[in-house]
């Protein structure tokens, strides 16, 4: 666990998937047969956290519906890489656009789409319902699953390892 708190203080920027990170991995269909995903607020309060403290946020998703475009732009997040199959040369736009290395990143992945990408950044992480070569794969495994808390858990961590996570009497709420 050491190295992993030592791996924390290097991340400047997050990526994340969506379906079995940012919401559950069961989906319900709406009548059109578009999947209606759930979001945890903890996680939506944390993304705009991290956002507002400074680190870029990217998210890389194989999904494409409007409704999740929509919550993500609410939450501040601008690099928004919808409909993708192959994750890796969205990570390396984003990397390049922020002026950061791939070194820097922490990425947070569930299925086997993540695989590559999670590779090739400095912190793969996953949440505990994930697919088993991902959990192989990764540095630490949120003891949340996906859509239940698990970002908040990875966000607050490297905030609180950099300082940057601030006791609820700092913060001036008419900020956030």
């Amino acid at each position: 666990m050491a190295f992993f708190k030592e791996e924390l203080s290097k991340i400047r920027g997050f990526v994340f998937d969506v379906d079995g990170v940012l919401s559950h991995n069961v989906l319900t269909l709406s009548p059109e047969g578009d999947p209606v995903r759930t979001a945890n607020m903890k996680d939506g309060y944390a993304i705009m956290y991290a956002i507002r403290s400074g680190y870029p946020l990217c998210i890389i998703t194989g999904g494409k519906t409007q409704d999740t475009r929509g919550r993500l732009e609410r939450l501040g997040i601008r690099d928004i890489y919808m409909g993708t199959l192959d994750k890796l040369p969205c990570l390396m736009e984003f990397l390049e656009k922020h002026d950061l290395t791939a070194d820097q990143i922490l990425y947070m992945g569930d299925d086997i789409p993540d695989y590559t990408v999670m590779r090739r950044v400095g912190l793969p992480v996953c949440p505990n319902d994930a697919a088993p070569e991902i959990k192989e794969i990764s540095a630490y495994i949120s003891p949340r699953n996906g859509g239940e808390g698990c970002v908040r858990d990875v966000i607050e961590q490297v905030l609180r390892a950099q300082g940057k996570w601030s006791h609820p009497e700092e913060i001036r709420w008419s900020s956030f």
